[in-house]
């Protein structure tokens, strides 16, 4: 009999998917250690984390039965759309919960992911650094964490921002969303947000009540939803039952909501080049209500900066004091080679069976590299736990692990599925591991439940 890999699996981050991990390879039996560069676990949500890109103002929007854990419900009273307190109040509790706290090493950042070998199975050795006596992390020691059988990724896509090229020079302070964290830093100031996503009108609305002026600068036009439709939280309605062919849902959905929202080019937005849920909508309407009073102008792409001056494409201009860049994130994997990823050059993301799985290494997985409008934390749960029972059954040399192990190396090796849901989604960067939740989710289960059955 062969003698099974007792090395720890190592887990790099610990917001929702790095805790889905950590509690799903627990509910294997599978031994685990965890890094997260932050001194307590929330990831993102968790404001104080140095590489945190929430904002004081931050809520969810998706609603809080949708988004999260379904082995582990928000607190009643939750608010429909909690904001990051909460959130990582919630995240604490699920860690402290399932005991998960005391194998995770915080302030400390994985520098270096290695493998020991070309096995697909050889197993990696991590170097990390430590904070210093003045709390920057990588500012201590950097050491030797030793070596694991499996190496999980799980830290996040919202933290390395994207930051555009323009023509010119500003004189006045030219910042990424992610640098934000108060309205008031935006007090008495010319305020222009560039980008009209999430974030974007979060904070044009935000500086509404602080600045001295509010533009917002777009380059394409934008799917407003709003949070509430008919008394419920949007994402509610209709949730449960089998999903509508896409070509219907867009035809209702589109003409529901411009009847709660009316047409965003009236405000001055231009027309959306695409449909409704080819891009990820922006749940957000009160930059409407804002422009219809007059708060916020709608200013088209910015051509170039000349001083504090501002030249849009339309011809015209504006004077600024602040060029808010709400401009999004890139991927980032900073510690690991990116050919073992199988990540081509010039691309916006891995190309990961499931977004989880390389195609040369059985020891190596990525968690969270998906994007979709209402998947919530449970689908990255389900991740999570298809990827745990996948190293678990991988250690196990019975029958009944290698007939499991066998269904998901059948899935690695055949035809990709399709993840669209039928949409045809936008060709942008961003867009690049977006998946429609329905298909995503089924896919993953069905395929858990397929092991299952093999394992019987």
């Amino acid at each position: 009999m062969p003698n099974p890999d007792t090395r720890p699996i190592a887990i790099i981050g610990a917001g929702p998917s790095g805790l889905a991990a950590a509690r799903n390879l627990d509910r294997q039996g599978v031994n685990w250690v965890g890094f997260d560069l932050a001194d307590d676990v929330g990831g993102l949500w968790n404001i104080d984390s140095p590489r945190s890109t929430v904002y004081a103002s931050a809520h969810l929007i998706s609603s809080a039965r949708t988004t999260e854990f379904a082995e582990f419900p928000m607190p009643a009273g939750t608010p429909d759309y909690p904001d990051h307190r909460r959130l990582l109040a919630y995240f604490r509790d699920f860690t402290d919960h399932f005991g998960l706290r005391e194998r995770f090493r915080f302030g400390t950042e994985v520098v270096r992911a290695e493998p020991l070998g070309d096995d697909p199975n050889s197993g990696w050795r991590l170097t990390v650094g430590t904070t210093g006596d003045d709390d920057e992390v990588g500012s201590g020691t950097v050491d030797d964490a030793g070596e694991f059988s499996a190496l999980v990724i799980a830290n996040g896509t919202l933290s390395e921002p994207r930051i555009p090229e323009f023509t010119g020079h500003f004189d006045g302070e030219l910042r990424h969303t992610s640098r934000y964290k108060h309205p008031r830093e935006l007090a008495g100031r010319r305020v222009l947000v560039v980008g009209g996503g999430n974030s974007g009108c979060d904070i044009a609305v935000d500086a509404v009540h602080h600045a001295e002026s509010v533009d917002i600068s777009v380059r394409r036009g934008y799917h407003f939803v709003p949070k509430y439709l008919f008394g419920k939280p949007a994402d509610t309605l209709g949730s449960g039952g089998r999903p509508l062919p896409p070509r219907i849902k867009q035809f209702i959905d589109s003409r529901v909501l411009k009847a709660f929202t009316g047409d965003p080019t009236r405000f001055g937005f231009p027309e959306p080049d695409h449909k409704i849920y080819e891009s990820h909508p922006v749940v957000n309407s009160l930059i409407l209500q804002h422009v219809g009073h007059g708060d916020i102008g709608v200013r088209a792409d910015i051509e170039r900066l000349d001083g504090r001056t501002v030249h849009f494409r339309d011809g015209s201009t504006g004077e600024y004091d602040l060029v808010m860049l709400a401009t999004g994130y890139v991927l980032d994997y900073p510690f690991i080679d990116r050919r073992h990823l199988d990540w081509a050059e010039g691309a916006a993301a891995p190309d990961l069976h499931l977004n989880i799985f390389p195609a040369a290494r059985d020891d190596l997985a990525v968690l969270g590299m998906l994007e979709a409008s209402g998947i919530g934390w449970q689908g990255r749960y389900e991740q999570a736990d298809l990827l745990a029972r996948s190293l678990a059954a991988r250690r196990d040399d019975s029958p009944a692990g290698r007939a499991a192990l066998a269904v998901v190396d059948s899935s690695r090796r055949g035809p990709r599925p399709d993840l669209t849901g039928g949409y045809k989604y936008l060709g942008l960067d961003r867009m690049a591991y977006y998946v429609n939740k329905s298909a995503y989710r089924d896919t993953v289960t069905g395929l858990v439940a397929r092991m299952e059955g093999a394992a019987r």
